[in-house]
């Protein structure tokens, strides 16, 4: 049974850094793609980043380019984001996601697993 657990959310101001983390357990992690969704009060779930189950590329939305940066370590079967330059936009509960043998971009329909979530908390 797959398994993904976030940590790393919290409340920060406005241009500070974080880092989440997912651990996965009961895949083969490194053949699995994994991604971050996010979801703010009122709004749908939107994909924020993905990487290749090769780890070889990545892919963001738009609104976080420049910003976020997801990384992996296989070894540890852990997928990372950080997040620097945090805007109150950013507000939502983050989600790890992933996918077998999966591409480096998600969509919601596409995803295989779901973790419980994390919440980021950005205050102006």
């Amino acid at each position: 049974q797959v398994q993904l657990v976030e940590s790393g959310g919290g409340l920060v101001q406005a241009g500070d850094s974080l880092r989440l983390s997912c651990a996965a357990s009961g895949q083969t992690f490194s053949s699995y793609a994994m991604g971050w969704f996010r979801q703010a009060p009122g709004k749908e779930r939107e994909f924020v980043a993905g990487i290749h189950w090769s780890g070889g590329s990545t892919y963001y939305a738009d609104s976080v380019i420049g910003r976020f940066t997801i990384s992996r370590d296989n070894a540890k079967n852990t997928v990372y984001l950080r997040m620097n330059s945090l805007k109150a936009e950013d507000t939502a509960v983050y989600y790890c996601v992933s996918r077998f043998r999966g591409g480096s971009y998600f969509s919601a329909s596409s995803v295989e697993h779901w973790g419980q979530g994390t919440q980021v908390t950005v205050s102006s």
